[in-house]
C-alpha cells in the first residue's frame, strides 16, 4: 500500500523517533509499505516519519542503473557504529521536500547496525551514495532534515517554496 508523504514543514519531521521494540507483523507490512511508497515515488531512501509513523525504521535502495537488479534494504534501530574522516559531496533531495536540491557533505564512508526484517542483527560498511543516503535516512529518525545543513538562508527559502507548494495542494 501506497503511503502519503509528509511535506516539510510539518512538525513531525523535526522529532526524535522511538526504537522499534518488537517486529510484528504490522511492522513488517510498514517497511515492504515504505519500500512501495519509496518506489513509487520515486526515490532511494524513506524513513518511518515521513509517512507520519515516530519509529526508527528505514528502507533504502540505491541501485539507480537501468537494468540493474533493485537491492531494496530494511533497517529497523539503524545506528552509525563509525564513519571515515574523509567526506563527500553529494546533491540531495528528499521525498518530503519534493523538487529541491543542494549539496551536503557527510562522511564518505560509514559503518552501520541494524535489524533485519527477520529480527537479525546485521553491519556493513557503505560509501560513496549508499552512505549519503543512509546517513540522510538515519537523520530523519533524530529529526533531521537535510536542509539542516544548508546556511539559513537558503533554508529559508526553500522551507517558504515549501509552505507555498503545500497550500497550493490543499486548494487542488
Amino acid at each position: 500500500m501506497i503511503r502519503p508523504i509528509l511535506i516539510h514543514p510539518d512538525p513531525r519531521l523535526k522529532k526524535h523517533c522511538a526504537p522499534v521494540d518488537d517486529l510484528s507483523d504490522a511492522r513488517r507490512k510498514l517497511a515492504k509499505d515504505m519500500l512501495e511508497t519509496m518506489y513509487d515515488a520515486p526515490g532511494i531512501g524513506l524513513a518511518a516519519p515521513q509517512v507520519g509513523v515516530m519509529e526508527r525504521l528505514i528502507t533504502l535502495d540505491c541501485v539507480k542503473a537501468q537494468g540493474e537488479a533493485p537491492e531494496p534494504m530494511v533497517m529497523f534501530n539503524p545506528e552509525v557504529l563509525s564513519a571515515s574522516e574523509e567526506t563527500n559531496v553529494y546533491e540531495e533531495g528528499c521525498l518530503s521536500i519534493p523538487e529541491q536540491y543542494a549539496e551536503v557533505t557527510r562522511p564518505k564512508e560509514v559503518r552501520v547496525r541494524w535489524i533485519d526484517m527477520d529480527g537479525n542483527p546485521q553491519e556493513r560498511d557503505f560509501d560513496g551514495l549508499w552512505a549519503t543516503c543512509v546517513q540522510h535516512e538515519i537523520d530523519h529518525l533524530d529529526g533531521k532534515l537535510f536542509i539542516d545543513y544548508l546556511k539559513p538562508l537558503k533554508r529559508q527559502m526553500i522551507t517558504r517554496k515549501m509552505v507555498k507548494l503545500k497550500r497550493e495542494r490543499t486548494r487542488a
